[in-house]
């Protein structure tokens, strides 16, 4: 695979779809040497292998790293890794089919509808801040601080203790880039440490003093006897924080930075808030997908177009380049607000579905309606600087005026 996929590029992170594109165009399976991986770009392939059990996350449920024809991680990033293989989306069944019953029962619909008032005040709250500032950065005022908001306050996180999660968040997830650096595993085990210590006194508290939160929730738990290990509790709340927030943030700024740039678009919105922004929400994350890429680990030969890929192989899903398919989505390149059908992926598929979902959408359409109605002029102050990840797709900054 030549240079056309180079996710470390800036031109490639300004804008990978004429990449994507071409891959599209050259096959439906490309090996990738730098690492090492199958990349998949075709949306198709990419919803079927979701749902493919010849495939996991995880390899170490059936294999052990040697016979799996892997290296064990360094010794001195267990505390990231322990925490990371403990959580619903680096398992497999059955352990995975057992967190997830579990931690349903703590993450209800229910209990998520219950949170909309809460989500639209603490929205129109963020938002008349910014506008009382004649402006700012969407990203600090608004699109960071309300999901890890949201989620602290589903877990019970008291908020003098909130300062560190979105930095912990920010260093673990650092961790699911391409070939990262060592400076970056450093960061993460720091971040795993620190997150962890916090959570077992947390879990401590609720475990003498229960209260009506979701953390109160994910220790009471229970079916036929199982409960949640404390380091299951742990890595939960760790990966509701990361998902629950990581994502938002990123679709927040990258919509509203893809309406800047199609002000027909944004006008239509404008107009009519009530009847476009559901459809807006799903057609965002769709153009500018936040995460582009799910890594799967190949359990049993598979075979895509004639390729066969053995056991032991990984695949990069690029859920970037099949929201823009043009055998599934009409005019791909082009954004509609009003688009009628939109199978996008970018909740995933199969059993690690995103659990918080339902959330992320109420997030999303909460923010978008605040600033629709307090801030009917926004508009971009200054062009952005995108961050230099290529899974995690994102800004730095926001910058927009009234």
């Amino acid at each position: 695979m030549d240079a056309v996929f180079d996710p470390w590029s800036p031109e490639f992170l300004a804008d990978p779809t004429p990449a994507y594109a071409e891959l599209r165009e050259r096959g439906r399976v490309h090996w990738f040497e730098p690492t090492q991986q199958w990349l998949v770009p075709h949306h198709a392939d990419v919803s079927a292998l979701l749902r493919d059990r010849r495939l996991g996350r995880s390899y170490q449920h059936r294999f052990s790293h040697e016979e799996f024809g892997r290296t064990a991680p360094p010794p001195g990033n267990e505390p990231f890794h322990v925490l990371n293989d403990h959580g619903m989306l680096d398992l497999e069944p059955p352990d995975h089919t057992r967190i997830r019953r579990l931690v349903s029962k703590a993450f209800t619909p229910r209990t998520v509808s219950q949170l909309v008032p809460y989500v639209e005040q603490l929205a129109s709250e963020l938002v008349a801040g910014l506008v009382a500032e004649g402006g700012g950065d969407l990203l600090g005022s608004v699109a960071e601080p309300l999901p890890v908001a949201v989620i602290a306050h589903m877990l019970g996180i008291p908020e003098s203790d909130r300062a560190p999660l979105r930095p912990w968040s920010a260093d673990i997830c650092g961790m699911y880039e391409l070939n990262p650096s060592p400076e970056t595993a450093e960061r993460a085990v720091r971040a795993s440490v620190e997150f962890s210590s916090y959570l077992r006194e947390l879990i401590s508290l609720r475990r003498r003093d229960p209260s009506d939160d979701l953390l109160s929730g994910l220790i009471a738990a229970h079916e036929d006897g199982e409960r949640l290990s404390e380091q299951e509790v742990i890595s939960t709340c760790v990966l509701l924080l990361n998902a629950g927030h990581e994502a938002t943030v990123n679709a927040t700024t990258n919509g509203w930075y893809a309406l800047f740039r199609n002000p027909a678009q944004l006008a239509a919105l404008r107009a009519d808030p009530a009847g476009l922004v559901p459809t807006a929400v799903e057609e965002l994350m769709r153009y500018d997908t936040p995460l582009q890429l799910f890594e799967r680990w190949v359990l049993d030969d598979i075979e895509i177009d004639g390729v066969k890929i053995g056991r032991g192989a990984e695949v990069a899903l690029l859920f970037g380049s099949a929201n823009h398919d043009p055998e599934v989505f009409a005019r791909p390149e082009q954004l509609d607000l009003a688009r009628p059908e939109n199978p996008h992926i970018s909740f995933s598929a199969g059993i690690h579905y995103c659990i918080g979902a339902p959330l992320a959408r109420i997030e999303l359409a909460s923010s978008m309606r605040a600033l629709l109605v307090r801030a009917p002029g926004l508009r971009l102050a200054a062009e952005p600087e995108r961050r230099p990840n290529f899974v995690m797709r994102g800004l730095r900054e926001l910058i927009v005026e009234m």
